[in-house]
């Protein structure tokens, strides 16, 4: 359980790095097209987001697979990392799914909350509740499809 727990935690740290590198991305790149393409802010925190979410996945695949989980010695490096963007395409699927309902079912249909608060706020609300959500599906994933199994490191040291 301790080993667990300092996985999450090392998890947790990587995450925060990245979600920091994917939101400063998704912010200025949404932003920008708003303001400056007058785009709608929908589209734009879904461009937006697309970018961040894709620079970050590949800084969070070399600092995971470095400090936070366990190569399977099973598989090459090029398998590992073709499994792993494709376990976070579909995070992202989930990611803009999310983003998409947040503002255009909540924020847009909302008046209260549309008066309440702006775009900006809006885009950046919906990108921490989407964050959350596909942080745990990230780290269930990988643990399943990419970490090395206890019975497999011990028939390794066994020789088996």
């Amino acid at each position: 359980m301790k080993k667990l727990l300092s996985q999450i935690l090392k998890f947790g740290a990587v995450g925060i790095i990245c979600f920091i590198i994917d939101f400063i991305i998704t912010m200025i790149i949404s932003t920008g097209l708003r303001e400056g393409l007058a785009m709608g802010t929908s589209q734009a925190a879904l461009v937006g987001a697309f970018f961040g979410f894709v620079i970050s996945v590949i800084v969070n695949y070399l600092l995971s697979m470095k400090y936070v989980f366990k190569r399977r010695e099973d598989m090459d490096r090029k398998r590992e990392f073709v499994i792993f963007v494709v376990l976070s395409v579909i995070g992202l699927g989930i990611n803009e799914l999310i983003i998409l309902f947040c503002i255009d079912v909540v924020y847009n249909n909302w008046a209260w909350l549309h008066a309440l608060v702006g775009a900006t706020l809006a885009t950046a609300g919906a990108k921490i509740i989407a964050t959350g959500v596909v942080m745990v599906y990230n780290f269930v994933t990988r643990k399943i499809f990419l970490e090395q199994k206890e019975d497999e490191d011990s028939s390794i040291a066994d020789g088996e």
